[in-house]
């Protein structure tokens, strides 16, 4: 092997899965409009909040008559909001290939208890057999196993007619997959990830199936403040779509967000966003066909992440497998070319690379050479 230190570092060399990288060109400035110091329920707070909200439909390309809020607590605090406001009146199955969807399966049947539960993986399982599902229950899933590299093969398996919800946790697939919003009832994901903005506010998109059902169903359970999506009487809360918030947002975060929207406008909405992310995962996967001692934790391509793309050492037969892995992050953050690459503690021993839209393709170019760089260090 070829044991020459690259000489081009990565300009941005931010490739955590979460937060994760600023669009190229962010500065302070672009926050300078932000409310400080005003309440979120000022006028033009709430003009700031509805544009915001109107903005996030209009970039994801949701349907007109989707609902779309904020909740308070990003992702976790949207999924859990999700769970605890639109479960309990059909049996629930819960599937699970990575950290997060075994965390929500852990909701189901030690906080909320489900009579009627089907739990289908795990934290570290293999992928599903999707044909399987039962979709007379609510189901439960995420989009992109974040921690595991794989993800659903877009929405061909949920039927269109089905008597359960579809309950989605799409944290790092938002903004960078395509979703296929008539198959899915309630969808979480956070400000940031995606569009780079900062953790503080999660967001929940509506189906009118899941609309009408929060309308027809009392909660079957006391339902938390920060978790209530009813009006007084019982119906769903339409104040939430409006831009009323159940708790504070920061209006130093929702300014970052608005502006990650505004630059996903730019690039020509979603499609921009997901051809930028697909382009960056096409340079990791070319690289790796050249490549003997790494490669993609998972070979089918029809369910392996784009976002979160997961790296696994071939040659090596280290007892622990995290230790090599260890090693080989810190070096890379040592010499300031790739930052956070090391894979969920409570994942698949991998280097995790993420390859959304805000991180520039010639980026993850100069990082391929620094991983075989890396490795190498461990060989010599």
């Amino acid at each position: 092997m070829n044991n020459v230190k690259p000489t081009l570092k990565p300009q941005s060399p931010f490739f955590s899965s979460g937060p994760c990288a600023k669009p190229k060109g962010w500065s302070w400035a672009r926050l300078e409009g932000a409310l400080l110091g005003r309440s979120h329920r000022s006028t033009e707070a709430l003009a700031r909040l509805q544009e915001t909200l109107r903005l996030t439909k209009e970039v994801l390309a949701i349907p007109e008559d989707y609902r779309v809020l904020f909740v308070a607590g990003s992702a976790t605090g949207a999924v859990e909001c999700a769970l605890w406001s639109f479960l309990g009146t059909k049996p629930a199955t819960a599937l699970a290939w990575d950290v997060f969807g075994a965390r929500w399966q852990w909701v189901l049947e030690n906080a909320l208890k489900i009579k009627d539960q089907v739990m289908v993986g795990g934290p570290t399982a293999s992928f599903p057999d999707l044909s399987m599902v039962n979709f007379d229950h609510d189901v439960l899933f995420t989009w992109n196993g974040s921690t595991a590299g794989m993800c659903v093969p877009g929405g061909d398996w949920i039927p269109e007619h089905r008597k359960g919800l579809t309950i989605c946790d799409a944290t790092s697939a938002a903004f960078a997959m395509p979703l296929d919003w008539e198959k899915l009832d309630v969808t979480a994901f956070p400000w940031q990830k995606g569009l780079g903005a900062e953790a503080n506010q999660g967001v929940l998109v509506l189906s009118p199936r899941a609309v009408a059902h929060l309308s027809a169903y009392p909660a079957q359970w006391p339902i938390p403040y920060m978790f209530s999506l009813r009006a007084e009487d019982g119906r769903f809360n339409e104040e939430l779509c409006a831009g009323v918030t159940l708790n504070t947002p920061s209006l130093l975060c929702l300014e970052d967000y608005r502006q990650g929207l505004l630059w996903a406008k730019e690039l020509g909405g979603l499609e921009g966003l997901v051809g930028r992310t697909t382009a960056n995962n096409k340079i990791l996967e070319d690289w790796l066909e050249t490549q003997d001692w790494i490669a993609f934790a998972h070979k089918e391509p029809e369910i392996r992440s784009t976002t979160t793309v997961c790296l696994v050492l071939t040659n090596l037969h280290h007892e622990n497998k995290w230790e090599p892995l260890k090693e080989m992050a810190a070096l890379l953050a040592h010499e300031e070319v790739g930052f956070d690459l090391l894979g969920h503690g409570a994942g698949t021993p991998c280097l995790r690379v993420w390859c959304g839209p805000t991180v520039e393709a010639e980026d993850i170019s100069r990082l391929c050479a620094w991983l075989l760089w890396a490795y190498q260090q461990l060989e010599a």
